[in-house]
């Protein structure tokens, strides 16, 4: 009977683990919806903002001197100060989506000696503050930002953030790490160099970029890119993190489906394990009445 009570306990656990499981993946697939509906809306804004730069720049003069394009040549690689904004989720129970983030940060920054991390989400920031009070990690502990619902205002304030830290050369580059939605069923790491600018940056393959010099800049090169750099940093930003809220409900909705298929895998092995020790204690108990009735007769 001990080994009965066992199970049903057991069933009783699963099935409100199962309860769990298909609420919170009810209400990822509802913020889903919303999330698909954004990014359908700004993916196109940010691919043509992304092709915009990088059609600007290779039309940019090769001797521009502007602040963002500031390579800082001079600084040795292993003595550049690089930043990281890395986008995780304010929650857990999204498979590996925090987790292939992290990993693709820790091994961008093992190459680098002088790393600062600005870390949106409170998984990512808990995890790396924990390595930070351990003498090993830059964290910006004042930089805190929600991936929840993106907005524009959101962006800006980083953008400028970031802009600045650039322009009192507290930063020599700035990288964005976020999840890239491959498709509406996958979705990878990604890192993207912010400043300084450079076309190279924007192209997936070398033939796309192609040289212009019949190009006017009105009133001049850095006027232009003054005023549009800023611009470029938020769209950016925004557009990072509308897509890394969206492959983050995906991968939730995706892990609490598994978890729900595999409770109630478990709760049809566990009923036929508990019907078998209730067949097994009703022939024990059967067998004891026939037992004691023929010492009876006897």
């Amino acid at each position: 009977m001990g080994n009965m009570r066992e199970i049903r306990d057991r069933i009783k656990s699963i099935n409100d683990i199962m309860k769990i499981t298909n609420a919170m993946y009810l209400i990822s697939s509802s913020k889903l919806k919303k999330a698909k509906k954004d990014l359908a809306a700004t993916q196109p804004y940010f691919n043509k903002l992304v092709y915009a730069m990088r059609s600007i720049l290779s039309r940019a003069p090769d001797d521009i001197n502007m602040r963002y394009f500031d390579r800082r040549e001079e600084i040795k690689p292993e003595d550049r100060k690089v930043g990281y904004i890395v986008i995780t989720a304010d929650k857990g129970m999204c498979g590996s989506y925090n987790h292939n983030v992290i990993k693709l940060t820790e091994e961008k920054m093992a190459a680098s000696k002088h790393s600062s991390l600005f870390v949106m989400g409170q998984v990512g920031r808990l995890y790396f503050q924990r390595r930070s009070h351990a003498g090993k990690l830059d964290v910006d502990a004042k930089f805190i930002f929600t991936t929840q619902n993106p907005t524009l205002y959101r962006a800006r304030q980083i953008a400028e953030q970031m802009l600045k830290l650039f322009e009192e050369e507290k930063l020599d580059d700035i990288y964005m790490i976020y999840t890239d939605m491959v498709s509406s069923m996958a979705f990878e790491p990604k890192i993207l160099q912010l400043l300084p600018l450079d076309a190279e940056h924007f192209v997936q393959e070398k033939g796309e970029i192609t040289r212009h010099h019949e190009a006017q800049f009105v009133p001049t090169p850095n006027v232009v890119m003054e005023h549009l750099t800023p611009n470029f940093m938020k769209g950016m930003i925004y557009g990072a993190m509308v897509e890394s809220f969206c492959s983050e409900q995906q991968a939730r909705m995706s892990a609490m489906d598994s978890a729900t298929t595999s409770a109630k895998d478990m709760l049809q092995t566990l009923s036929l394990q508990y019907n078998r020790a209730r067949q097994a204690a009703i022939t024990q108990e059967i067998t004891e009445v026939v037992g004691g009735a023929s010492g009876s007769a006897l």
